[in-house]
């Protein structure tokens, strides 16, 4: 088999990000669930974003984060996701150029406008987000590009994609492709949320191996199995899934086979400013090194190393080089 063009093939969501501290007493006062995600409509955006001050503004979306940190560390990266012909479209197309991804996907036209999201970040770090989904509902299968998955050693799909049909049926294509071709798929849990709404489909994919590597947070895998008891949830997870990678938070993570589990020990950090991207950049970092053939345990510290840069300033892109934060540490890339 050819050696493929890129690391990783992101598709999702194209979501432009809008940042803003906030106190907890403005998500209780919004009555939000502290750390979720819900979707709105544009109206809902306008309104609470009225009642923010300063914000900041950057492209976001969990595969698009995810490749942004792919190539961040020299990887070979490229993404699949639909934005619109308009300002916030333009600006994330020009972003993911900029920080060296392939997107190359068509604009759509006389729809709905580029995606957004607005993230409030209270002072422990943790986000609570309303997203207007806009024109990521309007990824169709046609926008797959059979050559691209062909040529991508992984393609990650992320879990927020699981709604619109249409968008469900590019996310089968695309895993149907790469096994085709002999490549990797793996997929992320995103959000508990999204676990509750999809959690007997998300199992599906996981035991019939439509998916070949399960990206979770502690809180998502116990969603999954609907139990409190984490080893329970990961005992489970280990029948189910051929390899798995579950972040703990400040206890580090766990990487999950049928035959070994491995606990990787979190990255240090001086303080903890905001957790958006953490599990998207986590996958980004787990996956090059994968794709890179480094051990497991290996591709779970370079992971750890991406997330924890990522939440020591606003927003879920990397503001350093991933790669000479790597290199500090030890890793010959």
């Amino acid at each position: 088999m050819a050696a493929p063009r890129f690391d990783v093939l992101g598709i999702g969501n194209a979501i432009f990000d809008i940042l803003a501290h906030v106190d907890d007493d403005f998500v209780v006062n919004e009555k939000l669930a502290k750390g979720s995600m819900r979707l709105v409509d544009a109206d809902e955006i306008a309104r609470l974003y009225g009642d923010l001050g300063q914000v900041v503004r950057i492209s976001g979306g969990s595969a698009g984060n995810t490749v942004a940190g792919v190539a961040s560390l020299t990887g070979k990266a490229a993404f699949i996701g639909k934005v619109a012909g308009d300002e916030f479209g333009e600006a994330y197309r020009h972003d993911m150029r900029g920080v060296g991804v392939a997107f190359d996907t068509s604009a759509l036209k006389d729809g709905a406008p580029t995606a957004s999201c607005l993230v409030l970040v209270t002072p422990d770090g943790e986000r609570t987000m309303s997203t207007f989904l806009g024109a990521c509902q309007a990824l169709t299968p046609d926008d797959v590009d059979p050559a691209m998955v062909a040529d991508a050693e992984v393609t990650f799909l992320e879990g927020y994609l699981w709604d619109p049909e249409q968008a469900k049926e590019a996310f089968r294509k695309a895993a149907d492709i790469a096994h085709q071709n002999g490549r990797k798929v793996a997929l992320s849990l995103s959000d508990t949320f999204c676990v509750d709404r999809f959690r007997a489909e998300f199992l599906d994919l996981i035991k019939t191996g439509t998916v070949d590597i399960v990206f979770a947070n502690e809180h998502e895998l116990r969603a999954l199995y609907e139990t409190a008891d984490f080893d329970t949830a990961v005992a489970a997870l280990r029948q189910d899934a051929k390899l798995a990678a579950v972040t703990m938070g400040a206890e580090g993570s766990l990487t999950v086979t049928r035959e070994e589990t491995h606990h990787v020990r979190a990255a240090s950090v001086e303080r903890i400013v905001d957790l958006t991207g953490a599990g998207d950049l986590y996958a980004g970092g787990f996956l090059f090194g994968l794709a890179r053939g480094f051990a497991l345990p290996e591709c779970a510290t370079i992971g750890g190393l991406a997330a924890g840069e990522v939440i020591q300033h606003l927003g879920a892109r990397p503001e350093v080089k991933l790669v000479d934060l790597v290199r500090q540490n030890g890793f010959e890339i």
